[in-house]
């Protein structure tokens, strides 16, 4: 396998579909160390002034999407590969939007790793799997803003994602687990 995986380029309401039509897992790679979000721009810098910030209509309606999702039998699984020291948006999300999610259900995973490494066998790349046999592609650009989602249906490319998830879960630790080491802040004690 090499290359890109040469997906169907989607628009955001095929990637609607994907979360409302999925039957029973949902997860989601993390590998950037910045994500460039609009809807997060205004309470990232709220987190950088003020070490708090206001919890979005945004990041409430991704909760009770969990939650319902979660009631009608469905799991969504998540591992960030964090390097270490943590940048400020990693930050911002440790102590704004994981524990959110957490609560509403989402199982959020960390593989933290020293700056300069990487753990062996994971891609730098991000993707959601649906089912374990939907693969969305998340492509971004330099600045970590949202490009493109594709739509994969290469089974090669579904195979490896399915490999990349179950080596991402069981080399990661639960994100209570993760934030224990740190302050309100995300900081190192």
């Amino acid at each position: 396998m090499s290359g890109d995986p040469n997906g169907r380029p989607i628009g955001w309401d095929e990637v609607e579909q994907l979360f409302s039509g999925f039957r029973f897992t949902a997860f989601r790679l993390e590998t950037l160390q910045t994500y460039d979000a609009q809807h997060e721009s205004e309470p990232f810098r709220q987190f950088l002034a003020l070490g708090e910030a206001e919890i979005t209509e945004e990041l409430t309606g991704w909760g009770a999407e969990l939650q319902a999702g979660i009631a009608a039998g469905r799991r969504y699984d998540r591992v960030h590969v964090v390097t270490e020291p943590l940048t400020d948006y990693v930050r911002f999300e440790c102590a704004w939007g994981y524990p959110h999610n957490v609560t509403a259900g989402e199982n959020i995973r960390i593989l933290p790793v020293r700056d300069g490494d990487w753990p062996d066998g994971l891609p730098h790349l991000d993707f959601w799997l649906f089912d374990s046999h939907r693969l969305l592609w998340m492509n971004y650009a330099e600045d970590s803003s949202l490009v493109s989602t594709e739509l994969v249906d290469d089974p090669e490319w579904v195979v490896a994602a399915n490999v990349w998830r179950d080596h991402a879960m069981q080399r990661s630790i639960p994100f209570a687990e993760y934030e224990n080491r740190f302050d309100s802040f995300a900081r190192s004690h």
